[in-house]
């Protein structure tokens, strides 16, 4: 946990980047070149969700011809959150120190990979920031804009957090800060599966830093927001901040 901006950090250890994926075979290939690319001393995990356009078929030739790609193949379409926790598992029972959390869509850039792992030296999760001085985004209508800033504000007040973009998924965390913000309490998916990580850190007193990244609307295929992820995004995140803010109140932890 943090200290008071004192603690000694230890190595990270072996890097893992997680790219959950649903009919992202247009996508697959390139992402995980760039990745390799980026970062050749990480190892990848696409945890695949039984997607009916064959990338799971991709992933496994991926991983046959290098040894750093490997398939987590789930048996249906259960949502962002659930493939993240399923590649966080496997990233724990393999040894990795360090997992990284990457879209398949090419928005999270690999090349700024680097800039988030040095930063983790020195921090327990580091956050990719689109609303921080130097973050930003490309090719977004504002419409889109408007709804990601206004869901990073809400989160931010209604949770009484200082963190900038708390709804953003490109992520690095210490496997030991996921080990201790109680995962199998996590029951959120989509849009909020974001701010509940980043508020469980925040609030278990972990050291966390942003940095800024360019976020690239993708050109492939279709986007997973839908209405349902931002309604359950809005009432977890209004559920949350009424108990956070009554057991202040109280004097009691916000599990």
């Amino acid at each position: 946990m943090n200290d008071g901006g004192q603690r000694r950090y230890d190595p990270l250890g072996r890097t893992l980047v997680i790219i959950p994926t649903y009919n992202e075979a247009e996508n697959i290939k390139p992402i995980v070149s760039r990745v390799r690319a980026a970062v050749p001393e990480a190892d990848i995990l696409v945890a695949d969700d039984n997607s009916p356009d064959g990338t799971g078929k991709l992933a496994d030739e991926l991983a046959s011809a290098d040894e750093r790609v490997h398939v987590l193949h789930r048996k249906s379409k259960e949502g962002l959150g659930a493939a993240y926790l399923a590649g966080f598992r496997w990233g724990m029972e393999h040894d990795y120190g360090v997992l990284v959390e990457m879209d398949a869509d090419g928005s999270h850039q690999p090349e700024e990979l680097p800039r988030l792992l040095t930063a983790l030296k020195g921090a327990d999760l580091v956050l990719g920031s689109r609303w921080v001085p130097g973050g930003r985004v490309v090719n977004w209508p504002k419409s889109r804009e408007m709804i990601s800033r206004g869901g990073s504000t809400y989160s931010r007040l209604m949770l009484g957090l200082r963190t900038r973009d708390v709804t953003g998924g490109y992520r690095a965390f210490r496997t030991e800060t996921l080990k201790g913000i109680g995962l199998d309490e996590v029951a959120s998916q989509g849009y909020c599966f974001q701010v509940d990580l980043a508020r469980r850190a925040i609030d278990a007193g972990y050291h966390v830093v942003e940095v800024p990244i360019t976020f690239v609307d993708r050109e492939i295929g279709d986007s997973k927001m839908s209405r349902d992820i931002l309604v359950e995004a809005l009432w977890r995140v209004t559920a949350w901040g009424v108990t956070t803010r009554t057991n202040r109140v109280l004097g009691r932890r916000t599990p």
